[in-house]
């Protein structure tokens, strides 16, 4: 990335040192509903090859889905990482009728 140099870079640091409640938002309209935005739209994570082992149902239910399984796998784990927590998840897939397995209890 190019360093910035001379006024620029005195005025993004006067900018930088400016209080939240100082900065003029008068002429940028409210954003209130996000229900349409896209994550990753400007902004695409590093991706990163491993080699993973998952319980052999887990899989098969992910491959069943169709194509894009390892995306999907991406997907849970980021819901979980965002917040929603495993317990969401894992009542997402119990409504699908895979999770828990037979013989097992959510804690």
């Amino acid at each position: 990335m190019k360093k910035v140099n001379g006024r620029l870079a005195k005025e993004i640091e006067k900018l930088r040192k400016m209080r939240d409640e100082d900065i003029d938002f008068s002429d940028i309209p409210e954003k209130r509903d996000w229900s349409k935005a896209v994550r990753g739209k400007f902004y695409r994570p590093v991706k990163e090859s491993l080699t993973i082992r998952i319980d052999a149902d887990i899989l098969a239910w992910l491959r069943g889905q169709g194509k894009g399984y390892q995306t999907r796998i991406n997907a849970l784990l980021r819901e979980c990482l965002d917040g929603l927590g495993s317990h969401r998840i894992r009542l997402r897939v119990t409504e699908l009728g895979t999770w828990p397995r037979k013989g097992q209890h959510e804690h």
